[in-house]
């Protein structure tokens, strides 16, 4: 897989479909491509046991570095939330009272109290209250590190706009809005899950007594599903608005139509960092609040020349910044979970040759983490270890979800490798897929301000000054922009919404990626001949699942197998389950041989889930054990599981019935992958004669992931994810067979409709078999009809 890096070209961006709304949770789906416009060849890390290597591209003066580059400028819809009564209407609490519960402040409440008071958002409370009153949207632009997530929320409740209803505040991921709920709970001095809580794609933790939620954008969405006018809540804060994910932009164009039909709701727009002027005009002139945040200075240090592997010169990197720089802690930003577990791995293992530095706290940071493990973010690094030692340090390895939705005090020291996984769709090929691309030059600028926060920092771009100058956009394209539109075309039908051409979105995507959307839907059977939602698109849009994994669970009742499909969707629906430590790679292969299927990936993910409910016993220590023991991912069953729940709440509530073929029948394994066909008919890869695999109609080559279990080349497989790197790989595959496209998807299996390959010959001959077996049985019956006696019953 090893090839000449591509060129830095953000204009030809190109990356996997995220599911629904939500950050993609699913582990690194693109192996690391590095290089600048040089084509610097790309090798995969390999890091030596021996001394630590020479951090090539740096000075090797005291104190490390000597690159300065100047300073930057500076599931269903959830049931409806009833807030509960206040305790004191009349607002006069007792003095030391918490209003909310009742009880008396504790003592950590007037601790965090004081260093909320430190924030600048704190001293804006008062401009950002009268504009709230005097308008129905509001911007408000804040620095990272202001404060307005965790505060501006709580001076709406404060001030009592909450009305008796449920104060919202959107996020674009998953870990943002857990982290924060449980920092705004703390401020607050309640229990999370009561008056503060968060929902997220399958979980839920709030209550009727909720009246702060935070959520993930793609899940207010799903609320609006069911209340199209919101009318749980009294204020809406959309944050993180600079992101422009696709739920969010969604969000921008359903608000501004909720707020003419609902006088009463009020929308706080927040972002770090946005084209002020372009929010303005988009909505109706809205009054800017900005809110400064708290920045020292930061020195900026490039390398002389593109670096060919950034994740080993990320760990070069921090190696060097923890033996030679003073004391304070490290912010790594990497693009998923893969990286972030391995480079953690290689750190505490050089660290440990370096023990008279200090200790080394590094501290993971990604989508799949549980709540309790992303919490120690948080926490102070280590002191020295015996008196006169030096103290620790801690080392933060993080997605960018550190850019901006989480502001970690103590970061002095920021490495940037200057890439991130982004979404890229083309319409034309079909294919969506998630690459490790450049970042912008906004992004870069935000990452370097987290060194800023408590004192002056650095931070260290693993990157040339030239390619930071030249060659990385001003700003990331907003993801509506680079996505496949089947989920957002699906949720506007759902709210109602069917003139999509003229909905306004801030960014109108390309006609051509509409009509791709419609098309898919289409075949799907999501929609009908008018183009509206069909009684199986209404079942389909209740799922929280991209279109086709929701056509295959919907369908699957009919193949008797929708309790396969539910473990089956649930396993898709999480992170990657197997590990493959380097240094135990063969007896992780062996591991997954055990639950390797001869037809393909999808049935070796139902084996895992069976063996893991059977084995683990329900015990959470057997079940950790079970993992240990098979090299699985513990933490991707356990939300597999939970995952799992959750959707069948959802088929109970459409009656879609839960059945099962016997699994003596030799049917069990055919209907499960006749179910996945009903799904996924429109990601079909054909074997050529040359060896090689075509997708059906958009003739695209490419390869079986390295990762399948399948050890044959199957005439035809369906694929789950279509993976840009190197080469173009499509992963979790299943063999099918010819004839169940053609039963299952007849009206998109017309040879006429495709281009001249192997597979339009195969077709054409399938389907003249099939009229011959057709008419010789005709015929065959006609001849048995015609001689029968007159009169004779034909049962005798």
């Amino acid at each position: 897989m090893d090839g000449p890096a591509p060129k830095l070209d953000l204009g030809s961006k190109r990356a996997l479909g995220a599911t629904g709304f939500d950050e993609d949770p699913r582990g690194d789906s693109a192996r690391r491509r590095t290089g600048f416009s040089d084509g610097t060849e790309a090798k995969p890390s390999n890091f030596s046991s021996g001394p630590l290597p020479q951090a090539s591209g740096f000075s090797d003066r005291a104190p490390g570095f000597a690159f300065p580059g100047g300073l930057p400028p500076a599931q269903a819809a959830l049931p409806g939330t009833v807030a509960a009564a206040p305790l004191y209407p009349n607002g006069e609490v007792p003095e030391g009272i918490n209003p909310y519960t009742g009880a008396p402040y504790s003592q950590r409440y007037y601790k965090i109290l004081e260093g909320r008071k430190k924030l600048p958002s704190w001293n804006a409370k008062k401009n950002f209250l009268k504009l709230v009153k005097r308008n129905r949207t509001v911007i408000l632009v804040g620095e990272t590190g202001s404060g307005k997530t965790t505060q501006m929320t709580q001076f709406l409740i404060e001030a009592g706009l909450h009305q008796g209803k449920c104060v919202a505040c959107t996020q674009p991921r998953r870990v943002a809005a857990m982290s924060v709920a449980q920092r705004v709970a703390d401020e607050m001095d309640v229990e999370l899950g009561k008056e503060v809580g968060y929902t997220i794609r399958f979980e839920d933790k709030s209550s009727p007594m909720t009246i702060l939620k935070y959520m993930t954008d793609g899940m207010l969405l799903r609320e609006a599903m069911a209340d199209p006018l919101l009318e749980r809540y009294s204020v809406v804060v959309l944050d993180e608005a600079h992101e422009r994910t696709l739920a969010t932009d969604v969000l921008f164009g359903l608000l501004k139509e909720v707020c003419k039909n609902r006088p009463t709701l009020k929308m706080v727009v927040m972002s770090a960092t946005l084209d002020a002027r372009k929010f303005q005009q988009y909505f109706d002139d809205a009054p800017i609040l900005n809110v400064p945040g708290r920045m020292h200075p930061v020195e900026i240090f490039y390398t002389p020349q593109p670096e060919k592997d950034y994740l080993e010169a990320c760990i070069r990197t921090a190696i060097q910044i923890h033996i030679s720089e003073p004391p304070g802690d490290m912010l790594i930003f990497l693009t998923g979970e893969e990286e972030i577990e391995q480079t953690k791995r290689e750190l505490e293992k050089l660290a440990q040759r370096h023990s008279e530095c200090g200790e080394l706290m590094v501290v993971p940071l990604y989508s799949s983490l549980p709540p309790a493990m992303q919490q120690r973010i948080f926490e102070p690094a280590p002191g020295p270890k015996y008196e006169g030692g030096k103290p620790g340090r801690k080392c933060v390895v993080s997605t960018n979800i550190a850019e901006t939705s989480i502001t970690i005090d103590g970061i002095v020291y920021v490495i940037d490798p200057g890439f991130s996984k982004q979404k890229v769709y083309n319409p034309r090929a079909r294919v969506e897929s998630l690459l490790v691309s450049p970042i912008s030059k906004a992004s870069a600028q935000q990452r370097a301000g987290r060194a800023g926060r408590t004192r002056p920092g650095k931070c260290f771009r693993l990157y040339t000054e030239k390619a930071f100058e030249q060659e990385l956009v001003d700003q990331t394209y907003p993801e509506i922009l680079r996505s496949n539109l089947g989920s957002v075309v699906i949720t506007l039908k759902k709210l109602g919404i069917d003139d999509l051409v003229h909905f306004d979105f801030m960014d109108p995507p390309a006609p051509e990626t509409l009509m791709r959307a419609l098309e898919q839907l289409n075949y799907l059977g999501a929609l009908d001949d008018e183009g509206e939602l069909s009684p199986e698109g209404e079942s389909m849009a209740e799922f929280p699942l991209d279109p086709q994994l929701a056509k295959a669970l919907v369908d699957s009742a009919k193949f008797e197998c929708s309790k396969e499909m539910l473990s089956i969707a649930a396993m898709l629906s999480v992170p990657l389950t197997f590990l493959r430590p380097k240094e135990r790679s063969r007896e992780a292969d062996a591991a997954k041989a055990r639950f390797s299927h001869l037809d393909g990936d999808h049935l070796t993910l139902l084996n895992v889930f069976h063996a893991y409910v059977q084995h683990g016993g329900g015990s959470p220590e057997s079940e950790r054990q079970f993992c240990f023991d098979n090299f699985l991912n513990p933490r991707s069953l356990a939300s597999a599981k939970n995952v799992r729940t959750q959707l069948q709440r959802t088929m109970e509530r459409l009656s879609i019935p839960l059945n099962s073929t016997p699994y003596t029948s030799k049917e069990y394994y055919s209907n499960i992958r006749k179910a996945l066909v009903a799904g996924y008919f429109m990601q079909v890869a054909h074997l050529q004669r040359s060896g090689h695999y075509l997708t059906v109609k958009d003739n695209q080559t490419v390869a079986l992931h390295p990762s399948t279990v399948l050890d044959h080349k199957p005439e035809w497989v369906i694929y789950h994810e279509y993976v840009l790197t190197s080469k173009n790989f499509i992963r979790t595959i299943t063999q099918v067979r010819g004839d169940w496209l053609l039963e299952q998807a007849p009206h998109f299996y017309n040879p006429d409709d495709f281009p001249e390959c192997d597979a339009k010959k195969v077709l054409k001959k399938m389907i003249e078999r099939q009229k011959k077996e057709k008419e010789a049985k005709a015929t065959n019956g006609n001849a048995a009809n015609e001689s029968k006696a007159p009169g004779v019953p034909a049962s005798v």
